[in-house]
């Protein structure tokens, strides 16, 4: 799959494809071409002794560019806070790692309250020069691996949400600078309405990136845009 995946999306030139495996199978990505690499978490701290944590350096030095941080897995299965996020961002960033920052609300929560906290609070004394670095995904939570999918206009509601949010907190011009990407139940069927009409800069694929045929039209798809 790994193979089929990389060798698929080379020719849509568009797009930036990025690849995120869990830890033990990055190294199979190696030397792969017209793909990043991005890690699945990391640790707050450089370096230590904290058995069995990944730091951001460990990610660099397996080639990643890119990783994932406050995914609402790890949210809800593993206690992870505002405030631990937080520090994951600047671990990140520290090691030269680009943070996708994954914000997003269960189902019954007000998205204006939910995303507003998780913003101000992830993003807690990160300065003007250092959100370059950070992509902000808005994945719904109740969208994530149900198959019902966020409309896409309820997503373009969500983003300019996030620029009114990053304006209060940056500038415009830091807002309409950042990327923002959508995740949850992304499909080959819905990904380019994310682009065209939710005007997001991308998508954060999950399930359907573990079939290499299906990842490859979602690839397709946004390249067309």
């Amino acid at each position: 799959m790994f193979q089929a995946e990389t060798e698929g999306v080379k020719k849509y030139k568009k797009v930036e494809t990025i690849i995120c495996p869990p830890f033990c199978y990055l190294p199979m990505f190696s030397g792969a071409k017209k793909i990043k690499l991005g890690g699945q978490n990391l640790f707050w701290e450089l370096q230590g002794a904290y058995t069995g944590e990944i730091s951001g350096k460990m990610l660099k030095g397996l080639g990643c560019d890119y990783v994932i941080l406050g995914h609402s897995e790890r949210r809800h299965f593993l206690g992870e806070t505002d405030e631990i996020i937080n520090l994951k961002i600047k671990a990140a960033i520290k090691s030269g790692l680009m943070a996708i920052f994954c914000v997003g609300e269960n189902a019954g929560e007000e998205i204006g309250e939910i995303i507003t906290k998780q913003i101000n609070e992830g993003l807690k004394d990160i300065s003007k020069a250092q959100i370059k670095n950070v992509i902000i995904a808005y994945e719904p939570v109740w969208a994530i691996g149900s198959g019902n999918p966020c409309l896409p206009e309820n997503a373009f509601g969500a983003n300019l949400l996030i620029k009114k949010i990053l304006t209060s907190l940056y500038s415009r011009f830091i807002a309409d600078n950042t990327r923002i990407i959508y995740g949850g139940s992304v499909d080959a069927k819905n990904a380019a309405w994310y682009i065209k009409e939710s005007q997001m800069n991308g998508c954060l694929v999950g399930g359907a990136s573990l079939e290499a045929e299906e990842f490859i039209k979602i690839v397709a798809a946004v390249n067309n845009v």
